[in-house]
């Protein structure tokens, strides 16, 4: 198990603030390596150990902190008490966070013991799909949090459009790294691999001939499951040799939900709830879908894009940033299944079309949202953003 040692505290210069742990390994590992060659850092996360930071070394620490994903007033009190104690004691110069509650966290213990640089980074509004008084509060508290920040970065250049058009921060405060997205895509990790795609299919069952589309991410309502669950009926009442594939954790019961909705389809649906190989079943996949009502930008479509699939996503903020309509995929108008049918019908239709548009997005993945050139820019935002001021502090 990784310890912190309190002395260890006097060196840091940049904290970075998540709510979980898989946040870090999902997006910020190579950020954090590249990171540890000029700072020294110290991640806070809701985790009992940081094993996942051993290959960095002594620049890179972990600290337990109990951040909820929820809201639960009195034990974010608690944290944001805690926060704020370390941030006093300890002597950060930078803290950095990502996800909303984090964000409101991070952001208003470090401006209370006036860190110098407070950096939040916004990667889609959980109030997008919401109306009413929770719609009000959580808008109000990425307000809050983007007040309190005094840098912001955003994960797609439609994603400012969205923040800018609903008051929640000036332009000019944000910043998108590169093309977008928080990490971009390990194009060694992800390309076209004939061999995972025979292994895989089989695996699971599918023929080899099969038109496999492939649903990889959180399996919530929000994420415009049940619309393609709709279309995929439809398409299989006029094909024989269509399937579906989602993989992901089941947070809301979904997916019975989605099997209620294509029952003459289900014997063609395979589900998969976790998997450490998501570009082994994109290899497998023929075109990938992502009918969200709400995205920060998709960082799914360039991977699979990055695997040599075209990928059919809803026409909304974050997803137009992620694919191309017409180029790298085609984009359906949200809560549209019939929309989305006929695009899935399209693709089907057009073995030329796929196999262009999956051209395009590997080279697309490969030269603007490849993993190196958004750490990058990261790297060099620090420099020139966020150094000078680390250096005066």
């Amino acid at each position: 198990m990784v310890t912190f040692h309190p002395l260890d505290y006097a060196m840091s210069q940049i904290c970075w603030v998540v709510c979980i742990p898989l946040t870090v390994r999902a997006f910020l590992m190579n950020h954090l390596a590249a990171l540890a060659h000029d700072y020294d850092i110290t991640v806070m996360a809701n985790a009992a150990d940081f094993e996942f930071l051993v290959p960095f070394g002594p620049s890179v620490r972990g600290v337990p902190i109990g951040i909820e994903r929820k809201i639960s007033p009195l034990r974010d009190l608690v944290c944001l008490y805690r926060l704020a104690c370390i941030f006093q004691t300890r002597g950060f110069k930078a803290v950095h966070s990502v996800t909303p509650k984090a964000g409101l966290l991070a952001m208003t213990a470090a401006c209370l013991m006036r860190v110098p640089v407070r950096i939040h980074w916004f990667t889609g509004q959980v109030w997008a799909t919401r109306s009413g008084a929770m719609r009000v509060l959580l808008k109000g508290l990425d307000r809050l949090t983007a007040a309190l920040a005094t840098h912001l970065l955003v994960d797609s250049p439609s994603q400012v459009d969205f923040l800018v058009s609903q008051g929640v921060a000036p332009r000019e405060k944000m910043r998108v790294l590169a093309q977008g997205s928080i990490c971009g895509v390990d194009t060694v990790r992800f390309h076209p691999d004939d061999s995972a795609r025979a292994e895989v299919r089989a695996k699971l069952g599918l023929p080899q001939e099969a038109l496999v589309f492939l649903f990889v991410g959180r399996c919530t309502f929000d994420k415009g499951l049940l619309d393609l669950a709709r279309a995929f009926e439809a398409l299989c009442s006029e094909r024989d040799d269509v399937y579906l594939v989602i993989v992901g954790p089941d947070e809301e019961g979904v997916f019975p939900a989605m099997l209620r909705l294509c029952p003459r389809a289900a014997d063609r649906v395979r589900r998969l709830d976790y998997t450490d190989v998501p570009e082994r079943v994109m290899a497998a996949a023929d075109v990938f879908c992502l009918p969200s009502y709400r995205e920060g930008f998709g960082s799914v479509v360039i991977e699979a894009g990055a695997a040599g699939i075209p990928s059919i996503g809803s026409r909304i903020y974050g997803v137009t940033d992620a694919i191309q309509d017409g180029i790298t995929g085609l984009l359906h108008k949200p809560h549209d299944a019939l929309d989305l049918l006929a695009k899935m019908r399209h693709m089907v239709q057009d073995p030329d079309l796929r196999s262009t548009m999956g051209s395009r997005a590997r080279a697309r993945a490969e030269q603007e949202f490849a993993q190196d050139v958004v750490t990058a820019a990261l790297l060099n935002y620090y420099e020139c953003m966020v150094g000078s001021c680390i250096d005066e502090a």
